[in-house]
């Protein structure tokens, strides 16, 4: 997924490249440069590529999107393509038209529930909602006695209060309070809330490689023009060293994210393979982009850590985005429970296909 081989990433990649240069966002104190890139990113269709045509969509491939995601993570994107991506799949599961504008999904944490009363009303509280704040639609997954619904309701009639992640996006909470949803259907029989969160986790990880990617890209092209006693400090032993580790972490973070993201596009339905793909791919992005960023951060020195530098705008968002929709520790968590439950030599074979 490191180069573009369909037209969906292409076109990405050139609105990236024209309106979300990573050194002009960085010294865009007013945040101008948004609304230009939704507004090319929505003319092209991409927000909602995993929404059928007959739903008002793009009709893309699971597998495009992901790699459109993949193509997001390496330009560090702050705006909600992931979430409205993510809103619009969950809303095309119950056959549900999207509407046009930011989308984010509730709950994105695995431990929140919304209720679905028996009037029809949503309530209940979801935090950590990524672009809550920003979006004008919300996509819910609600828990009623007749089981799970899939809701589209109207962010205004929401209580958001708004906070910020280590990336400084908002991350916010969401309050529902008897919302009556505009649209409101039953979820496909077998989909679970579980389901969101491996769909947005396998999102995270493919931003988080992304990320790890243009974080190895830009501490390569530091080490190769920063001079310390004559020399460049590329031909240092020790910063060799460093960059083959952020290299290897890199390469991993991609690689199980992008297996992960096969599975998915590949698959009927999410069943065990899945889970072991989608949840292991989460707990080693994750602890990827925790190793990964602090080695790039040790080769730039303290210009790293200055707000001037782009790096930090790969660094602390590749962190933030390990605790969107289930932490690695609580990923590990279900994986062990997992193995325990089924045992090991009943999922190996699963592991070994692959």
């Amino acid at each position: 997924m490191a180069e573009s081989d369909n037209i969906v990433v292409e076109t990405a990649e050139k609105i990236f490249a024209d309106l979300a240069d990573p050194q002009t966002i960085n010294n865009d104190k007013t945040n101008s440069w948004q609304a230009p890139l939704w507004q090319a990113l929505s003319e092209a269709g991409l927000p909602l590529s995993w929404v059928p045509d007959d739903l008002g969509g793009s009709g893309a491939s699971l597998a495009d999107g992901f790699a459109l995601l993949n193509a997001a993570g390496r330009f560090a994107v702050a705006v909600p393509l992931a979430e409205t991506m993510l809103a619009g799949w969950l809303l095309a599961q119950a056959k549900m038209a999207s509407p046009e504008g930011e989308m984010t999904v509730v709950p994105a944490s695995p431990k929140d529930r919304i209720s679905l009363d028996a009037d029809g009303a949503l309530s209940g509280r979801a935090r950590g909602v990524p672009f809550a704040k920003t979006a004008k639609h919300f996509a819910v997954l609600a828990h009623g006695k007749d089981g799970v619904s899939i809701a589209l309701i109207d962010a205004a009639k929401a209580r958001v209060e708004a906070g910020l992640n280590v990336g400084y996006d908002h991350s916010d909470t969401v309050t529902l309070d008897k919302v009556q949803p505009i649209t409101i259907k039953s979820a496909p029989k077998g989909f679970e809330q579980t389901h969101l969160m491996l769909m947005g986790g396998v999102a995270r990880s493919l931003q988080i490689a992304g990320a790890l990617e243009s974080m190895l890209d830009i501490s390569v092209r530091y080490s190769n023009e920063r001079v310390a006693f004559e020399k460049k400090i590329s031909k240092f032993q020790a910063v060799q060293h460093n960059l083959a580790r952020l290299a290897g972490e890199s390469a991993a973070a991609l690689a199980a994210a992008t297996s992960a993201a096969d599975a998915i596009a590949n698959a009927t339905s999410f069943n065990d393979e899945i889970y072991l793909e989608a949840a292991s791919a989460k707990i080693r992005c994750a602890e990827a982009a925790e190793k990964g960023g602090g080695i790039a951060h040790q080769v730039h020195g303290a210009i790293g850590f200055t707000m001037e530098h782009i790096l930090h705008r790969y660094s602390l968002r590749a962190l933030a985005w390990r605790d969107d929709f289930g932490s690695e520790s609580y990923w590990a968590v279900e994986l062990g429970k997992l193995v325990a439950n089924r045992g090991a030599d009943e999922l190996w074979p699963l592991v070994a296909s692959r």
